[in-house]
């Protein structure tokens, strides 16, 4: 059985930091360091460890962040699962950990940065959580060495997660939200392959659909659900739920 906890001692937030290395392959000055996930528990963010028989498999951190306005949110950073548990709903627990406790403290909004060539990322992001993106970050973290990252630059979906929102309850019940679809985005199954491959065309892959999502959300729309077929991970967009 998998346990969720929160990470309360420096052992604990130095094996997180030992599972970045492992899941990402980043050199160590890319590695959130212990006291990073130390102060963020301190100033009302989130630290929490997915356990197996005391074994950590998974990890995610929160920050705390203020709107304009004087709204305050969560900023999941970084949420990480080693391969071998990945596909078994380890990520998906550490999020609704997440969930409970913001709500717990009266947090309505949740945020965090996705790449939408990832497309079983986007699929979980949109389908089994029900965030919706309005924004779209060019290189938000500029080139790193992951070998995860193909040597693209960082674009960026920004998902929002309103965690009490009735679009997030239905979907979180099991219930599918199809709201009216006024465009489409293609994303090319493939896509991981040719970032190994031919990342020239996985470059231009990438910067027809960011200026895709760019003109979508200059008309006030939202990316409000996912498809994902044999051929291509489809982005639905419409109007936003809220």
């Amino acid at each position: 059985m998998i346990t969720v906890e929160p990470l309360r001692s420096h052992d604990e937030c130095a094996e997180a930091v030992r599972l970045q290395r492992l899941i990402w392959g980043f050199d160590d000055v890319e590695l959130l360091p212990v006291r990073l996930f130390v102060v963020a528990v301190k100033i009302g963010g989130q630290a929490f460890g997915a356990y197996d028989a005391g074994r950590m498999v998974g990890f995610c951190l929160a920050l705390p962040g203020l709107k304009a306005g004087g709204e305050f949110y969560l900023h999941s950073h970084m949420l990480g699962v080693i391969d071998e548990y990945r596909n078994r709903g380890v990520g998906r627990l550490l999020k609704l950990r997440q969930r409970e406790d913001a709500l717990a403290r009266g947090i309505a909004l949740m945020e965090w940065t996705f790449d939408p060539l990832e497309l079983k990322n986007a699929y979980f992001n949109l389908e089994r959580l029900g965030v919706i993106v309005r924004r779209y970050v060019r290189n938000q973290y500029g080139t790193t060495t992951s070998p995860l990252h193909g040597g693209l630059p960082t674009d960026r979906c920004v998902a929002e997660w309103w965690m009490s929102s009735p679009r997030v309850t239905e979907v979180l019940a099991g219930r599918a939200v199809r709201p009216e679809v006024r465009e489409r985005i293609e994303v090319p199954a493939g896509i991981g392959e040719l970032r190994k491959q031919d990342l020239k065309q996985a470059r231009a892959i990438q910067e027809d659909i960011g200026e895709r999502f760019e003109r979508c959300f200059d008309r006030g729309l939202a990316v409000v659900g996912f498809t994902m077929s044999a051929q291509a991970g489809v982005y639905l967009l419409g109007e936003p739920p809220l």
